[in-house]
């Protein structure tokens, strides 16, 4: 399976603090609500302020999220998963529903 993961994103993995923000990202995006870099950052039980922002450039640059900036106020941008994160949380579920058939 880690070799599966590995040919999905052949650059550097994810490290659990993204996984689970990228996991809250589309979870928010399924529910339609719009979720805001602040809101992001506020996740204290993941770690500092300084620390998450990192992780959002961090899914920014390997493309698994966007942020767009608000018309209105430069300061506020919506994240948003792109299709790579997407693809990535199918391929992560497919590997666990074929993992679970196994026992």
């Amino acid at each position: 399976m880690i070799d599966a993961l590995d040919r999905i994103n052949p650059g550097r993995s994810l490290d659990n603090i993204e996984i689970q923000m990228l996991e809250h990202i589309i979870q928010q995006q399924a529910r339609n609500h719009k979720l805001l870099v602040g809101d992001m950052i506020a996740m204290s039980h993941l770690g500092s302020q300084a620390t998450l922002h990192g992780r959002l450039k961090n899914l920014v640059a390997m493309g698994y999220i966007k942020l767009v900036e608000d018309k209105n106020d430069a300061r506020r941008k919506t994240v948003s998963p792109t299709k790579l994160a997407i693809k990535y949380v199918q391929f992560m579920s497919d590997c666990l529903e074929k993992s679970l058939k196994k026992l």
